[in-house]
């Protein structure tokens, strides 16, 4: 399995609210995660990241992305994979009632890979601007 095969299994895992114990197998135990967010400035572990992703997808159960671009760099040991998530707060959860609002946030993640594994992913989002879009801000 090559870094590519092991980030885009690891993407959709992820991104389709497996959690921690639906992505572990792509990345390191110890794996771990960042991002100029203030809404994940808590998440240092990629494994509290995975577990978030599941989270939201409670209040916005039709969560969703939409992959623009993915790429691996064989020099670095990364791949990069750029998407726009889209949901809807209309699930339970989130800091205040559904609003029935809906939210189209671009992202990147920079998965860092030791091996086959992922040892650190940095994500890049405009928390700020989602969770306006959402109400919750």
């Amino acid at each position: 399995m090559t870094i590519s095969d092991s980030a885009r299994d690891f993407f959709e895992a992820c991104e389709t609210g497996k959690g921690w114990d639906g992505c572990k197998a792509w990345c390191h135990d110890d794996a771990t995660f960042s991002c100029q967010a203030d809404a994940l400035a808590d998440v240092v572990t990629l494994a509290g990241y995975a577990d978030w992703m599941q989270g939201l997808l409670g209040p916005l159960p039709d969560g969703r992305y939409e992959l623009k671009a993915f790429a691996t760099d064989e020099a670095r040991g990364a791949v990069v994979a750029a998407a726009v998530f889209h949901g809807t707060h209309s699930g339970d959860g989130g800091p205040v009632p559904p609003t029935g609002k809906s939210a189209a946030a671009d992202y990147v993640y920079v998965m860092d890979f030791d091996g086959d594994k992922i040892r650190h992913m940095t994500k890049v989002w405009n928390d700020g601007h989602s969770l306006r879009q959402l109400g919750w801000a």
